[in-house]
């Protein structure tokens, strides 16, 4: 999914708790302020935690995510007009990576979008919406309202303020869900479902931000206890905070909104034209289309990268990047790599330094260190895919 925001609307609000934060506190999780939530940073360590995912499963709380539904007459062509992304087309139990963009092409959030369906009983699932959606914490009532601005009145949006929402992430996370819910090893990359656990209605997709495989499980807040006492239960899963949620994202060359775009940035220089399907950029309709139709006829002018680095000193988000004595961009996520055992970065760079292989500089602690652009993922994706 979609991914970690920055937290900085929320300085000034008293913290709210997620559903399971006496269950973090009571596993040993450190705790930290993050889009204005108590949120757990690390159990046992960054760096264990981190292995741990690549190499079993870890299990992620990301409730502070807003859930919403949409329903009502039009809903298709109303979400088209504010997703540059093909809703129309999008079939029961898949879902697709899409954006919210700004008049000026900007991008305001990235999201997850997924076209429900009924159960095996035929019972309708979040009451009978058409369409499931998941958007970042920091933004998510900044969303709510720029979509109650351009949705007509005949498209219902329901906030589900009390549904949770689990992450389970790794090699082993097949296993282990399959274990508790066998019909879930049916399922593929981008594809979603209703299921029931124990008489508890979840909507399951699988998906993630860690580049491995796993699932994102929606549950009714007041039934996440019993389901993530459940989860840890099986050798195969432990606790996981946001520390290693971030450097895993990192080495999958996935994007954190807040740092590496924001409303500054476009979705073609971010590298995420494959959200905007080819029916969609030849009919337009969309907020923001003209940019996006002029830089992929004339090319952004800078382009989101990623960077390895040399030596052992990781760069920062802010580090500026040179080439030569010249100031071509700047580092928006970066820091320590556990799989690849080196520093890497993500940044954005002017589009002539972009070019894979091309040799930079960052300046890190008033002294420049060498980098090159290098291609994303560091690490490669293992998603579950058809044969």
């Amino acid at each position: 999914m979609s991914g970690n925001e920055d937290a900085t609307h929320f300085e000034d609000l008293p913290l709210e708790a997620l559903p399971l934060d006496a269950w973090h506190r009571a596993k040993g999780a450190r705790m930290v302020g993050f889009a204005g939530y108590h949120m757990p940073i690390q159990y046992e360590g960054i760096m264990a935690e981190h292995s741990w995912t690549r190499e079993h499963a870890g299990l992620f709380d990301v409730s502070h995510m807003g859930q919403l539904t949409f329903s009502g007459e039009g809903v298709d062509e109303a979400l088209e007009h504010i997703l540059p992304s093909d809703i129309k087309g999008l079939k029961p139990f898949r879902q697709r990576y899409s954006m919210l963009l700004n008049d000026e092409g900007g991008i305001l959030d990235d999201l997850m979008v997924s076209r429900l369906g009924p159960n095996e009983k035929g019972e309708p699932a979040f009451d009978g919406a058409a369409i499931y959606m998941v958007v970042n914490g920091a933004t998510k009532y900044d969303d709510i309202g720029w979509m109650i601005d351009y949705l007509p009145d005949e498209v219902v949006m329901n906030h589900m303020a009390d549904q949770a929402l689990l992450a389970l992430q790794g090699p082993e996370a097949g296993e282990a869900l399959a274990t508790l819910i066998p019909q879930t090893a049916d399922l593929l990359f981008m594809q979603s479902g209703p299921f029931v656990w124990r008489g508890v209605p979840l909507w399951i997709s699988r998906s993630g931000y860690t580049g491995e495989d796993g699932f994102e499980i929606s549950i009714p807040a007041e039934d996440v206890t019993l389901l993530a006492d459940a989860l840890c239960e099986l050798p195969q899963v432990k606790p996981i905070g946001l520390g290693a949620r971030d450097s895993l994202r990192l080495e999958a060359g996935l994007p954190l909104y807040g740092h590496d775009l924001s409303p500054a940035v476009s979705t073609i220089g971010a590298d995420l034209g494959f959200a905007i399907q080819k029916r969609r950029r030849e009919e337009g309709g969309f907020i923001g289309h003209a940019r996006v139709m002029k830089e992929l006829a004339d090319g952004p002018g800078a382009k989101r990268v990623g960077l390895k680095i040399e030596g052992r000193l990781p760069a920062r988000e802010g580090a500026k990047i040179f080439s030569g004595a010249i100031e071509v961009g700047e580092v928006t996520s970066g820091g320590f790599a556990p799989s690849v055992g080196a520093p890497i970065a993500m940044g954005w760079v002017s589009l002539p330094d972009s070019a894979e292989g091309t040799a930079l500089e960052i300046e890190v602690r008033g002294k420049r260190i060498a980098a090159v652009v290098a291609p994303m993922p560091f690490v490669p994706h293992r998603y579950r895919r058809k044969a």
